[in-house]
């Protein structure tokens, strides 16, 4: 592991209240500058996003480290993430869960973030072209869903493959304000609370 990846766990996440150890241990193993544009490695550990192309971004380390904590993934759950973008965030959930299935509108990102996966020899991850707000049933269900991206509310199709018990992690508002919120599928009906403020790009239906 580099000294300025050890920095940023250390410095951005467990200095603040990022506490789970699986969590930390994957952002120690995963080296963010790798799906990272050429022209911004020298920025690749800040913690702040980073453009990716056609309008997106990285997130920061601490959002994807708050999203991935709040999912409280043991390890053997199936986990669907709304918005691969640079796959990143898939990259993550990697080490914290069996398999990871992955939508992302932009083909070209979804190209760029297979490619980068492939690279560091993660195998568990599936990349989908698609709309994330129809989510992707074939798999479902899921013991999570992070969706990376806001909605004004909860896509329908989200909640519905979800499984009992199983945790959306999704940033809720809408341009001037959000909140993630982690609701929780259960028996009785849905639980949520939410977690922080938070800045994202739209929620977008294809």
């Amino acid at each position: 592991m580099s000294i300025i990846r050890k920095h940023m766990v250390e410095e951005q996440l467990s200095s603040r209240d990022i506490s789970d150890k699986r969590v930390l241990a994957a952002f120690k193993k995963i080296p963010r500058h790798a799906f990272i544009p050429t022209e911004h490695l020298d920025e690749a550990y800040n913690d702040y996003p980073i453009p990716i192309g056609l309008g997106q971004t990285i997130s920061q380390p601490y959002m994807v480290a708050l999203m991935a904590q709040s999912a409280k993934l043991k390890g053997k759950e199936k986990v669907l993430e709304i918005g691969a973008g640079s796959g990143y965030g898939a990259a993550i959930l990697s080490k914290l869960a069996k398999k990871v299935v992955s939508i992302e509108r932009h083909k070209e990102l979804a190209e760029k973030a297979e490619e980068v996966l492939k690279k560091l020899g993660i195998t568990n991850v599936k990349i989908i072209v698609g709309d994330g707000t129809k989510g992707y049933a074939r798999e479902s269900p899921y013991g999570a869903i992070i969706v990376t991206a806001y909605a004004e509310e909860p896509p329908k199709a989200l909640i519905d493959q979800l499984k009992e018990n199983g945790r959306l992690v999704i940033p809720l508002g809408n341009e001037f304000s959000q909140d993630l919120i982690v609701i929780t599928k259960t028996r009785k009906g849905l639980k949520e609370y939410s977690v922080c403020g938070c800045r994202f790009v739209p929620l977008v239906e294809d």
